[in-house]
């Protein structure tokens, strides 16, 4: 967000993440957390042979309850075995060759996981050493990011946001707009991509910040004014060439502390766009994971998350939610 004082608890950043937006107020980070659903058990018993009729037959055992696939998935307790599953998915997010379902599942792992590890800065010892050397710069700036966005929002809130959770606009789609606002700006098209994630999750969130911040990249409407050149500020196109505009037009090129600055008004916001873009820039792998992240909330509660098809017209007390929405 553009210039933005007063934050809203998401980026993403998505992945990430909450809202922010340009000019005359402040981002606002998505929050996250994660966990496995659960599994039907096995059914305990069988049917006594035809030879033996007299037999009790043991009761059925009642299947486990089963979460909703839009539940959080669960990780290790452990923060060794926690280590070792995210370099797990983290190698096979970079292989590339699974099935998209499996693909989609890693990246949800990962994104919780980074969020689990920023709250407990007492896990590093036990975590970093089991992090092989390819990963290690990666999983660094993951983490900081992480505890950057948490760091702007120390509280939880109460109620959940008047928010449209929509699926994001196509990760080929948004490279394309990305890379031309970087032709026209010279603004890099990954610092364009980690701005996207912590703003909407990549346009995932549909809603206006409490700062009045708009669209998938969070300008206010006055600032889009001057940079959208005509465009809408909801459309992913405008909105990615207008940030692109904005930055340049506050020094990037020089400056881009600076330049990011005053797309929200945070030192920790300004750390954690430069994280995700380091290592968008380095791994190829890296945005289409992230363009997989789910949005999350942080609530006196805990991370909930909000999945695709989530739509409040107005603030939802966080209880009232998870009693129908079990994470």
């Amino acid at each position: 967000m553009i210039t933005r004082s007063a934050a809203v608890p998401a980026l993403v950043a998505t992945i990430a993440m909450a809202l922010t937006g340009c000019s005359a107020s402040t981002a606002q980070p998505n929050t996250a957390s994660q966990s496995d659903a659960a599994r039907p058990s096995d059914t305990a018993g069988a049917l006594a042979p035809a030879q033996r009729p007299l037999m009790p037959v043991p009761p059925a055992a009642a299947p486990e309850p089963q979460l909703p696939e839009t539940a959080q998935p669960r990780l290790a307790s452990e923060p060794a075995q926690l280590a070792d599953d995210l370099v797990a998915d983290e190698q096979a997010l970079r292989d590339g060759s699974s099935p998209e379902a499996v693909m989609v599942a890693a990246a949800r792992r990962q994104q919780v996981a980074y969020r689990a590890i920023g709250r407990h800065p007492e896990w590093d010892a036990i975590m970093r050493p089991r992090i092989p050397p390819s990963l290690l710069e990666d999983y660094d700036r993951n983490v900081n990011a992480r505890r950057q966005l948490a760091a702007m929002h120390t509280h939880g809130q109460p109620t959940l946001p008047a928010w449209r959770i929509i699926p994001p606009t196509p990760a080929g789609e948004l490279l394309d707009y990305y890379r031309l606002a970087e032709a026209a700006t010279g603004v890099g098209w990954n610092y364009l991509a980690a701005i996207n994630l912590i703003e909407t999750a990549f346009g995932r969130i549909e809603g206006v910040s409490t700062a009045g911040a708009q669209g998938p990249m969070q300008f206010m409407p006055s600032t889009f004014a001057a940079f959208g050149e005509g465009g809408d500020i909801l459309s992913p196109h405008d909105s990615v060439m207008a940030a692109g505009r904005y930055l340049a037009a506050n020094g990037f090129a020089g400056d881009p502390d600076y330049a990011l600055y005053r797309y929200n008004n945070s030192n920790q916001y300004v750390q954690a766009v430069h994280d995700y873009a380091a290592v968008i820039a380095a791994d190829p792998a890296a945005f289409p994971a992230y363009h997989r992240w789910d949005v999350y909330y942080r609530t006196t509660a805990g991370d909930v998350i909000l999945p695709i098809g989530y739509a409040a017209n107005s603030r939802i007390p966080v209880e009232e939610y998870l009693a129908n929405h079990p994470q």
